[in-house]
C-alpha cells in the first residue's frame, strides 16, 4: 500500500430531482446565515460531448469566475439529471461540499448515455467491456472520451481531474477507474453500487421488495434527449406499505403495474439466479491493478449500498497498490453530504457535525491533496472508522484492523448466546406463515427506500413467537466488533425452500436516556438496536447462479455473511441475535415450497412450514482486541 503522509490528526439518491435554486442560504453552527450565491462566483455553461461512437451527451461545466488561478476539474457522472437545466438556471449546492464549492473547482455534472438530455440507449448497470473492439462502449470509455474533450477544451484548468458520486453516481465514480484517463488522479465512489445481485435490489438472492417502486426510474426507456421525466410511479392507494404488498400476493401480481415497456422489471423477473446476465453487470471483479487515488466512502447504516463500498475497497486493497482509503461513518443512504447539525439514524442520536467533520476534515483533504498538491495538509489514514457505539471516530492503517481476532459464540438453549458450546443437541423451532410475514419496522408508512430501520427498535420483534432470539448476559466488559459477522447455521425446514434471516442487536440498559430523536411511543431503555442484519435466499446456501431444494426435515448447514461492523458493545449491555424468515416487505416472501422462479410462484406455492434451527448453529464475530 502506497502511502504519501499519515494523517496525524484527525433518493431516491442525492442528486436526484433537483431543480435551480438561486441562492444557498445555510445557517452555519454559529447562527449566522450563509447567504452564498453561486452565481456571484461561477460561471455556467452547457454543451454536447461526442463520443466516439458519435452519440453525444448533455454536460454542464461551472467555472469559477476569479480566473488569477488554475483549478482541477471535478465531475460527477448521474443516471438521475444535471438539473437543472438552462444557462442561467444553477444548482444550490456546486461541487461535493460547501468548503470545496467556496474554494474553487471547475465542477463538470453529465447526463450519462440514454439518461435525460443526453443521447443513446441506457442499459442499467452496464457491463464493462474489457478488450474493445471498434464501435464498441460502455461507461468506462464514456468517461475516458469525456475527460479527453473536456482537457482539450475547458480553458484554466491543471490538468487534473478527480470524480465523485453517491450510490448510482458512485457505480459510475468506481467505472471512472476502469481504463483511467491519464489526467484522472482522484475517484471516491460514494455509497458505490458494486453488484445489483448484491445492492439494493438483491442480498443474497433475495429479492428486496422495498425497492420496487424504484423500477420505474430504471426501467422506461426513452428514444431521445429530454429535460422532463418520462416515468412515473405506480400509485398504490395506500400510506400502509406492508399490508399493500401483503394484499398484492405473489410477484407476479405486480405485472399489473408494470408491463412489458419497462424493461427493468421483465430483467428482474427473467433472472431470478445470479445468472450471466447480474454477473457481466458486477463491477468488483473488474478492479485490479488501478492507478488513481481512491477514497471509497460509506454508510454503517447504508440499507441500499453497503456491499458496494466494503467491496469496493476490499478487492482494490487486494488487488492494486494505489493509494486507497476506506472512510465509514454513522450515516444512512448519503448522510453525509448532508449538512445537518445533529446525526441520528431513527432513534438513535450519534453526535454533532459528523457530516460536517467529514466534508471539511477528510473529503476536502483528499481531494485538495491529489488535484491542488496541497501537500502542507496531512494525508488520510488507510480507515477513517466510526464506532457506532461508543461514538467516536477511529483511525487504522489497514480495515478490518491488524489486532482483530475471530469469536465463535453458539445459538444455545433456552434463548441464550455463549461463547462455550453446549453439547446438548436441541434445537429451537418456529412455524413461519407467508400470510403474517414478520414486519420489517413498526412504522406505518411507503418509503422509497428504507433507511430509519437499520437502528430500530427490535423489541416488537423478539416478541414473535417466530422470531428466535439468543442473547448474552450484560456485558462486564466492552466489546468490539470490528469486521465481518458469519452466521453458521444448522437448520431444517418441513418445506423445500426458506429465507433465513439473522440480526445482531445491541440490548440497551433499562435506564439509559431518551435522545431527541426517540419516538414518543418509545423508551430507550431496555432498546434494541439493531446493528447489521442479513438474509439468505435458502436455495442458494451452495451457489448463487445453481439454486437447490432443501430435503425436508434434513439438517442443512446454511451460511450466512453479514456484511462488516464497528459498534462497541458496551458495559452493561447485552448482545442478542435474532433468527427469522421473513423481513417484510423489504424482502419479499419466499413460498417455502420450492419453485424454479420466484417471480412465477402461484398462490398455492406459499405454504406455512416449521423451521428449526439447531443449538449446533454458530455466529463467528470479529472482535478487536486491546
Amino acid at each position: 500500500m502506497n502511502k504519501i503522509l499519515i494523517l496525524l490528526s484527525a433518493i431516491v439518491l442525492v442528486s436526484c430531482g433537483r431543480t435551480g435554486i438561486q441562492t444557498t442560504t445555510n445557517k452555519t453552527n454559529t447562527g449566522v446565515v450563509d447567504t452564498y450565491n453561486p452565481r456571484d462566483f461561477y460561471n455556467k455553461k452547457e454543451v454536447v460531448i461526442p463520443m466516439r461512437d458519435g452519440i453525444r451527451l448533455h454536460t454542464t461545466i461551472y467555472s469559477p469566475k476569479d480566473t488569477s488561478k488554475k483549478y482541477p476539474i471535478l465531475m460527477s457522472r448521474t443516471p438521475y439529471s444535471s438539473r437543472p437545466y438552462g444557462a442561467n438556471e444553477y444548482k444550490a449546492l456546486i461541487s461535493p461540499n460547501r468548503k470545496m464549492m467556496k474554494e474553487g473547482n471547475i465542477v463538470v455534472y453529465q447526463d450519462v448515455r440514454g439518461r435525460w438530455n443526453s443521447e443513446g440507449v441506457y442499459d442499467n448497470m452496464r457491463a464493462y467491456i474489457p478488450n474493445k473492439k471498434d464501435g464498441e462502449v460502455d461507461e468506462a470509455s464514456d468517461t475516458y472520451d469525456t475527460i479527453e474533450w473536456l482537457i482539450n477544451n475547458v480553458e484554466n484548468h491543471n490538468g487534473n481531474v478527480g470524480v465523485w458520486g453517491i450510490s448510482y453516481p458512485g457505480f459510475y465514480a468506481t467505472y471512472s477507474l476502469l481504463d483511467a484517463h491519464p489526467a484522472l488522479k482522484a475517484v471516491s465512489p460514494q455509497a458505490p453500487i458494486g453488484d445489483f445481485f448484491f445492492d439494493d435490489f438483491h442480498h443474497n438472492g433475495a429479492y428486496l421488495l422495498s425497492y420496487w417502486r424504484a423500477t420505474a426510474v430504471f426501467g422506461y426507456m426513452k428514444d431521445q434527449p429530454t429535460t422532463e421525466e418520462w416515468y412515473s410511479f405506480p400509485e398504490l392507494g395506500t400510506e400502509d406499505q406492508y399490508q399493500f404488498f401483503l394484499d398484492a400476493g405473489p410477484l407476479s401480481n405486480l405485472d399489473k403495474y408494470y408491463k412489458e415497456d419497462n424493461i427493468f422489471w421483465q430483467q428482474l423477473k427473467e433472472h431470478p439466479n445470479y445468472d450471466e446476465f447480474w454477473q457481466q453487470r458486477g463491477i468488483i471483479q473488474h478492479l485490479e491493478n488501478i492507478k488513481p487515488a481512491v477514497m471509497t466512502v460509506g454508510g454503517w447504516f447504508d440499507a441500499e449500498d453497503l456491499y458496494g463500498p466494503l467491496n469496493t475497497y476490499g478487492h482494490i486493497e487486494r488487488n492494486s497498490s494505489n493509494y486507497n482509503t476506506l472512510v465509514m461513518g454513522p450515516w444512512s443512504h448519503g448522510d453525509w453530504s448532508k449538512e445537518t447539525k445533529r446525526q441520528a439514524i431513527g432513534n438513535v442520536y450519534f453526535g454533532d457535525d459528523i457530516s460536517k467533520f467529514y466534508q471539511e476534515n477528510i473529503e476536502t483533504r483528499f481531494f485538495n491533496h491529489f488535484l491542488k498538491g496541497e501537500r502542507e495538509t496531512p494525508n488520510l489514514p488507510e480507515a477513517y472508522v466510526f464506532d457506532t457505539g461508543t461514538k467516536e471516530w477511529k483511525t487504522y492503517d489497514t480495515w478490518p484492523p491488524h489486532n482483530t481476532a475471530k469469536e465463535t459464540y453458539s445459538l444455545q438453549r433456552n434463548e441464550r448466546l455463549g461463547q462455550i458450546a453446549t453439547r446438548e443437541y436441541s434445537f429451537q423451532e418456529f412455524i413461519s406463515d407467508p400470510k403474517k410475514p414478520v414486519p420489517y419496522s413498526e412504522d406505518i408508512k411507503m418509503v422509497f427506500t428504507p433507511r430509519k430501520f437499520m437502528t430500530d427498535d427490535q423489541r416488537f420483534a423478539a416478541r414473535r413467537p417466530d422470531v428466535l432470539i439468543f442473547e448474552t448476559e450484560p456485558l462486564e466488559a466492552p466489546l468490539t466488533l470490528a469486521g465481518d459477522i458469519m452466521a453458521k447455521l444448522n437448520v431444517s425446514t418441513t418445506g423445500t425452500d426458506a429465507d433465513w434471516i439473522v440480526k445482531v442487536i445491541d440490548v440497551y440498559p433499562p435506564d439509559h436516556k431518551d435522545y431527541e430523536e426517540t419516538q414518543a411511543y418509545l423508551k430507550m431503555g431496555n432498546y434494541h438496536q439493531m446493528v447489521r442484519s442479513e438474509v439468505m435466499r435458502g436455495r442458494f446456501r451452495n451457489d448463487f447462479s445453481n439454486p437447490e431444494p432443501f430435503v425436508p426435515e434434513e439438517v442443512t448447514q446454511v451460511n450466512i455473511q453479514l456484511q462488516d461492523v464497528f459498534h462497541t458493545f458496551k458495559k452493561g449491555h447485552k448482545i442478542q441475535v435474532q433468527v427469522q424468515s421473513t423481513m417484510f416487505p423489504y424482502i419479499d416472501i419466499n413460498p417455502q415450497t420450492y419453485v424454479e422462479n420466484i417471480f412465477q410462484a402461484k398462490p398455492q406455492d406459499f405454504q406455512k412450514q416449521t423451521h428449526r434451527v439447531y443449538n449446533t448453529s454458530l455466529i463467528e464475530f470479529t472482535v478487536l482486541k486491546p
